[in-house]
């Protein structure tokens, strides 16, 4: 039988348009997201995916898929995007279940600064939607002391040792 790929091209349509519930709607409903951001934690369920899609997509502007390249039921896709006036590039990994719905999704951002601002957009909604204010505003002190180092090694450091 051959795989439909129905789910990954809503998916993606969903991205592009920053709409939330279109790309709830290609997730099976005991999805799992592995943050990019740590290991730590995953988001479970139609419900908790909703959450985090409704603050990435409101903080990730000009969502443009590049690339897929699929085998069976797994599928990799890329896109590039903005946070703020930082590039950011993401490669996803889709698993489908039986129905074609997405049932696993593992994200990898770059670079680093891209991913550090990313953290620090999310995080304080994300706190505030679970009920914890206080760790909401903890989040910009450690998140930003991050994403300047990041950003600092990215544009002052990195170009020293770049291959000549």
């Amino acid at each position: 039988m051959d795989q439909s790929y129905d789910s990954v091209a809503a998916w993606r349509t969903a991205g592009e348009a920053g709409d939330a519930a279109g790309a709830v709607a290609a997730l099976s409903p005991d999805v799992t997201v592995v943050s990019p951001i740590t290991e730590q934690f995953t988001f479970q369920g139609r419900q908790q995916v909703r959450t985090l899609l409704e603050v990435a997509l409101a903080a990730i502007d000009d969502i443009t898929y590049t690339d897929q390249v699929a085998e069976g039921r797994t599928v990799a896709l890329f896109y590039e995007a903005q946070v703020g006036a930082v590039r950011l590039y993401e490669a996803q990994r889709l698993r489908l279940d039986a129905d074609g719905l997405i049932s696993d999704i593992t994200l990898y951002v770059r670079p680093l600064p891209a991913l550090t601002l990313l953290m620090a957009r999310l995080g304080p909604d994300l706190a505030r939607r679970n009920g914890q204010p206080g760790l909401a505003r903890l989040i910009p002190l450690a998140s930003g002391a991050m994403h300047s180092m990041a950003a600092t090694g990215e544009r002052r450091i990195m170009p020293r040792v770049a291959p000549r």
